[in-house]
């Protein structure tokens, strides 16, 4: 195989210890003669099978580096800025048979991003890991396996642990493309998702019925307004702006209230005197509190998160339980829990109609990449910090996204 002079310069960049081109597999001639090549004692004739060598090179007018920048979690604790340190020169990962490694163009921001630096999801693992569970990007290298279905260059968005990250690697079963680099496609890899099968599976939403969204302009919340809106519900949205309200009506809330402004329980009470069909909750505390108060009979409230109180030692929002089961019996009303891990296997599926629908304007995925924050747009790992206060301040509207520039020249 003859390497041209672009690809010779690039290896020598990367170091030898470190080259891309894995030594050349050997495979037996299927078409050898047994009996022949057992003759005076010789092997059967090796093939050398070169052919996936160019995977693992840039075509697109930039080179990998040796090293990158990674948010690690260091200590377990609540306090986002207290578990995770932003570490440099972290060598970039190689990609194993089946894996692609991708540039990250854009990584997005969850609230559970706390809950998995205090280590409340896997008490088992300890620090240090890698924290951050979505981005999008090109792959800039993968396997001989994984080149079966990709290619260098080729956009992709996934969900894992370790995103926040300028490289990293992603299993290509996990990996779902995209037509382009559009950050609006990081709303839909947790938030759309959760919202697109939590409603399908817990919902059972029908014309005509009531729908409660609390947190209704966040991430998650924009979705399930939509989805309930595409159902036929009437749909009802809390939030805490007027901006958030205008927002809100302009992807078919039909009542958005500004819990800053109003009394939630007072408007609930005047104008819904039989409750509401479902509550999709996100918030806790007193919230949550309030949302089993106003259930219809045979009401249900899907908890997908508690905010509130994720950033407590305990990662519990204060409330008032002691009543709770007598509330329900009285109402033959139900509260059911929804964690999209639970629910992987109807992820791809999900992101597949999601994809279309924001490729067909039939979606709307807003996102929040800072603008309007204190100190202005995300851009860096470092502006990761910034983005999960703003995001604990109330701050966004959509799905808040970072962006991770790169100083090499790419052509895509």
């Amino acid at each position: 195989m003859t390497l041209n002079a672009q690809s010779r310069t690039w290896l020598r960049s990367w170091g030898a210890q470190r080259c891309w081109l894995r030594q050349p597999q050997l495979r037996l001639d299927p078409l050898a003669n047994p009996a022949r090549s057992g003759l005076h004692g010789a092997r059967p004739r090796p093939i050398v099978d070169m052919s996936y060598s160019r995977h693992f090179l840039d075509f697109q007018g930039s080179s990998i580096p040796t090293s990158m920048k990674k948010l690690v979690v260091t200590k377990l604790s609540p306090n986002f800025r207290e578990a995770v340190s932003l570490r440099h020169d972290v060598p970039v990962p190689l990609p194993g048979d089946g894996d692609l490694l991708v540039r990250n163009r854009f990584v997005g921001i969850n609230a559970s991003d706390i809950n998995y630096s205090a280590g409340r999801y896997d008490a088992s693992v300890k620090p240090p890991f890698d924290v951050g569970f979505e981005g999008i990007g090109e792959v800039v290298a993968l396997g001989l396996s994984a080149s079966a279905r990709y290619t260098v260059g080729q956009v992709v968005t996934y969900m894992r642990p370790g995103a926040f990250a300028e490289y990293t690697i992603v299993p290509a079963k996990e990996a779902v493309p995209v037509p382009s680099v559009k950050p609006e496609f990081l709303a839909l890899l947790v938030s759309g998702t959760t919202a697109y099968i939590s409603l399908k599976e817990l919902g059972q939403l029908s014309e005509g019925k009531t729908i409660l969204v609390t947190a209704a302009a966040g991430g998650t919340g924009q979705f399930a307004v939509q989805l309930a809106k595409k159902a036929k519900c009437h749909i009802i949205g809390t939030c805490s702006s007027d901006e958030k309200s205008g927002f809100l009506k302009s992807i078919g809330c039909d009542h958005p209230i500004n819990y800053k402004t109003e009394n939630v329980a007072a408007v609930l009470k005047k104008d819904y005197p039989k409750g509401v069909d479902v509550v999709y909750e996100s918030v806790g505390g007193k919230m949550f509190d309030l949302a089993v108060n106003f259930l219809a009979i045979k009401g249900r409230l899907i908890v997908i998160g508690f905010i509130s109180g994720y950033q407590t030692r305990t990662g519990l929002p204060p409330g008032h339980v002691e009543m709770l089961p007598a509330k329900l019996l009285k109402k033959s009303a139900s509260i059911q829990g929804f964690f999209l891990n639970h629910y992987l296997s109807e992820y791809q599926m999900a992101m597949k109609h999601l994809v279309e629908m924001c490729e067909n304007r039939e979606l709307v995925c807003e996102v929040d990449l800072g603008d309007m924050s204190p100190e202005g747009k995300f851009t860096g790992l470092e502006s990761v910090f910034r983005a999960i206060d703003y995001m604990y301040m109330g701050g966004n509207i959509g799905k808040i996204v970072v962006e991770l520039p790169h100083s090499v020249n790419s052509k895509l």
